[in-house]
């Protein structure tokens, strides 16, 4: 590591005592290379200067590195040490200016990014991080929700989707994906998987929707994970009978929010269950109230009676007098003995917007800033590999207590990010472990080595 007179750092020595290596910065990033690899290049390979695997890596680092602009990713070219950053952190070789990065991603297909996700998942798999996820029955709490990300009434592609306005005539062009997280209700941190975007497909003049998006998510997420485990949460738009069908015909169980506006048939039927219905009350120990009333075996609606669904009405009274009300439908059987874990799956689903993308729109991510559109996939390209630098993140702080205090010690994680890239442009470092020591310990002070521990909680 190349540190600059009147510096100093803790003793490298330490790192290793608060890293899982096969979790480690280097080994992430080795992963996630070896995977854009494979991509295919349809540039003729004889003319080609920047090869698909730095473009992708440099696009990948410029999300790591939580770069507000492509412009200012591209601004530190001419630093050395950011350079030598990005071969010893990130293996780039060389890095494409901006128009390079531009015109090399607009064509590369983003299916092909998956393989990424799968592997990164499968590491974690390996390394038994996966068990603290563990929700009800060995199966894994799966959030699923859409979300936009551009939106513009001038830039736009053959991909957008459109948005017409009767009292102005305009058109918005818009690009939205389907994103989904395993989540757990006493953990933080979120593990996501490849999304699905949600833009118009080839040969179609019709926009696309969350409809169709959750199908294709939902057969390339059992091809990829044919034996998970997992229980669907969602909300209440996803609670039709074509959707709880498809959950049901890939191997899938459901925690579903319920609106008596959506469900009429449902509620009445609900209403008039009598000695079929269960009641339970538990009070905590801080005072709250949390009452349960459920049923099982419903018809969903009047036009689908062979979809039947189990059906638990919550409410939450807290001490200061405010009172919650939610519903779901599920193929858990309900008993007194699992409605109040199904009614913490039901409201973890607010983990994939309170902490995955608030955190990718308001963390230093800027999910929602235009890096560049382009013609044919660029948008979603981009989307995609930030979703993935999200997935190494995420990973990292639930695997390394080095990550974890260097958060704590700059005390909001975007804060962590921001001094992070200070770092890589100030010094060069040797690999990942050295750079997070840094946010961790500081640097220009003096150290106490110590072992900081390991956790993968």
């Amino acid at each position: 590591m190349i540190i600059p007179k009147g510096f100093s750092i803790i003793d490298p020595m330490v790192i290793s005592l608060g890293f899982r290596k096969q979790f480690s910065g280097e080994i992430l990033s080795n992963k996630v290379a070896e995977a854009f690899s494979d991509v295919k290049d349809k540039r003729m390979q004889g003319k080609v200067k920047i090869s698909m695997t730095d473009a992708l890596m440099s696009a990948f680092g410029m999300f790591s590195l939580k770069n507000q602009t492509l412009l200012s990713f591209d601004s530190f070219r001419s630093n050395e040490n950011h350079l030598k950053n990005l071969k010893n952190l990130f293996g780039i070789e060389a890095v494409p200016s901006d128009t390079q990065m531009r015109v090399i991603l607009d064509e590369v297909d983003p299916e092909q990014l998956r393989p990424a996700f799968k592997d990164v998942f499968a590491s974690l798999q390996r390394g038994k991080v996966l068990e603290q996820f563990v929700f009800l029955d060995n199966a894994y709490l799966l959030s699923i929700d859409g979300t936009g990300y551009f939106s513009s009434e001038k830039v736009h592609c053959e991909s957008c989707l459109e948005r017409h306005s009767k009292a102005t005539g305009k058109i918005t062009y818009l690009h939205q994906m389907l994103g989904a997280v395993l989540v757990h209700p006493d953990i933080k941190h979120v593990i996501p998987f490849c999304p699905e975007a949600i833009i118009k497909q080839d040969g179609s003049d019709k926009n696309d929707c969350e409809r169709n998006a959750s199908k294709r998510f939902l057969a390339a997420f059992r091809k990829d994970h044919p034996r998970l485990k997992i229980i669907v949460t969602e909300d209440g738009l996803s609670s039709n009978a074509p959707h709880i069908k498809d959950l049901i015909s890939y191997d899938m169980s459901f925690i579903l929010g319920a609106k008596p506006g959506d469900h009429k048939h449902l509620f009445e039927q609900y209403e008039l269950s009598g000695d079929l219905r269960s009641e339970l009350i538990i009070k905590d120990t801080e005072g709250t109230i949390h009452s349960f009333s459920f049923v099982n075996g419903l018809e969903l609606n009047e036009s689908n009676p062979d979809v039947i669904v189990n059906f638990l009405h919550y409410e939450q009274s807290l001490p200061s007098g405010k009172t919650t009300t939610f519903s779901w439908v599920t193929d858990i059987h309900l008993t007194k003995d699992n409605v109040f874990k199904v009614m913490q799956g039901g409201r973890a689903r607010w983990k994939i917007e309170n902490e995955t993308f608030n955190t990718l729109k308001n963390q230093g991510y800027e999910f929602e800033h235009n890096f560049g559109h382009g013609k044919k996939n660029l948008s979603t390209v981009f989307a995609y590999l930030m979703m993935l630098a999200f997935l190494v993140d995420q990973v990292q702080l639930l695997t390394s207590s080095i990550v974890q205090e260097g958060v704590l010690a700059k005390k909001q994680l975007k804060r962590f990010y921001q001094t992070l890239r200070e770092y890589f442009f100030l010094l060069a470092f040797d690999n990942w472990e050295h750079l997070y020591t840094a946010l961790a310990y500081g640097i220009n002070v003096s150290f106490t080595v110590r072992n900081p521990g390991l956790n993968s909680s």
